[in-house]
């Protein structure tokens, strides 16, 4: 029986379907079979336990992120009402977030963020990032095992960030502790109770931190986003303070987050497909297509929410106005209506318009700096590490649902190798 909206389905059969089954071990660490499962069986599915409408299949889900409203921050009083009243505090710096506006308040944000990422500003950061990621596997060369998280995955996007925004680069590993534990409430369907005191601290701590700095810019400006965050004008108005920490801390969870997980999950993707590993090792010229199809292949982002903004239809279901809808872009991403055999990894694949970092107005502004760090990221590891295999193929990946990647991941490699190719420093 097909979900209806009306919650009459089958309660062991809705269990089955539901996106809530992500919280256990087993889906969580392979999340491609119930996607499959549940496009198969309802491409547009009412959960009753997430109250929510469910869509998996790629020119539905592109439909949502088109046409449906991403201002679905639950208003301070409505978590009152529902118990909730410990997210306020997220709830109050979402409402100021680029990422939960729509129209003219989303346009007017994204504007002045998006001028950090022009592909000119981007493209001076390259002999930057070649940079980071050599000295980061200088580190480990010798030894012949690493994290590839711990030692690599995770710096390297957070000290980028951390000067893409203008703050010391010394900073990135507390920013990035703090990055973790927020992504916690952006990326999950449910919290941990035992966790909300230490998350909340984590949010006050890096909104403190962000009002430091931008005192410091007041004084001695050294450029950087959050320069651009407080001095740009829109029609003549200037972003509160409120405004420039929320999107500077949209902008640190989305520079590091997606970036760690793309690097880290995409280099166990190549680790498990060894030819395809070969085949970018010798070809590192096809970095720019391989780093699109382990965007669709292994997404850092799995889903994103929407809201109706009026009656809608939806794969012949009606979604009632304000209803909430879940747009599961991993599952589109492997819809072989629209890209054929997608459960094989294929680097070279043509017209991969993947939908990895969303569409149309809210698509991540800054995927071209995503997509140089993956590409130069992989190229780096591939030239530097020799014969690189998993040392262990007991993987942990992180509770959440919706920002998907591992917690560690060892790799093994040839000391040897890793210390004669690395490149002479001037």
């Amino acid at each position: 029986m097909h979900g209806s909206g009306t919650g009459a389905a089958d309660s062991e059969e809705s269990n089955q379907f539901s996106l809530l089954r992500m919280l256990s071990p087993e889906v969580l660490a392979e999340p491609y079979a119930l996607y499959r499962r549940l496009r198969e069986y309802d491409p547009v599915h009412w959960d009753p336990y997430m109250h929510a409408w469910v869509v998996t299949s790629y020119p539905e889900v592109i439909s949502v992120l088109m046409n449906y409203s991403a201002n679905r921050t639950p208003p301070p009083a409505y978590l009152d009402r529902l118990g909730l009243s410990f997210m306020k505090p997220f709830s109050e710096m979402m409402l100021r977030q680029m990422m939960f506006m729509d129209a003219a308040a989303h346009t007017r944000l994204r504007s002045i963020c998006s001028a950090a990422f022009t592909p000119r500003k981007v493209e001076e950061l390259r002999s930057a990032i070649e940079s980071i990621a050599d000295d980061l596997l200088d580190k480990v060369a010798d030894q012949g095992l690493m994290d590839l998280i711990a030692d690599f995955a995770n710096p390297l996007p957070a000290i980028v960030t951390g000067r893409l925004l203008g703050v010391p680069v010394e900073d990135h590993a507390q920013l990035h502790r703090w990055v973790l534990d927020l992504a916690e409430v952006l990326g999950n369907f449910q919290h941990d109770p035992h966790r909300v005191a230490e998350i909340l601290r984590s949010l006050e701590d890096v909104k403190a931190y962000i009002a430091a700095q931008m005192e410091e810019q007041r004084t001695r400006p050294r450029g950087g986003l959050i320069h651009s965050l407080m001095m740009a004008e829109v029609d003549g108005n200037r972003l509160s303070d409120e405004e420039v920490i929320a999107n500077t801390i949209i902008t640190l969870i989305g520079g590091h987050e997606t970036t760690t997980n793309l690097i880290a999950s995409g280099f166990m993707t190549l680790l498990r497909n060894p030819d395809s590993l070969e085949q970018l090792r010798r070809h590192p010229g096809m970095a720019a297509s391989a780093v699109e199809e382990l965007l669709r292949y292994e997404s850092p982002v799995q889903h994103t929410a929407r809201i109706a903004p009026a009656d809608m239809e939806l794969g012949g279901r009606r979604i009632g106005a304000g209803t909430r809808v879940v747009a599961v872009l991993a599952a589109a991403n492997r819809d072989p209506n629209r890209f054929p055999e997608p459960d094989r990894l294929d680097l070279l694949r043509s017209d991969n318009r993947h939908v990895a970092f969303g569409w149309a107005a809210h698509f991540c502004f800054g995927a071209s700096l995503a997509r140089m760090e993956g590409q130069l990221a992989f190229n780096t590891l591939l030239r530097r590490l020799g014969h690189p295999v998993m040392a262990s193929q007991d993987l942990e990946w992180r509770q959440n649902a919706g920002l998907r990647g591992l917690t560690r991941l060892q790799v093994s490699f040839d000391s040897r190798i890793a210390v004669a190719t690395a490149p002479a420093r001037p």
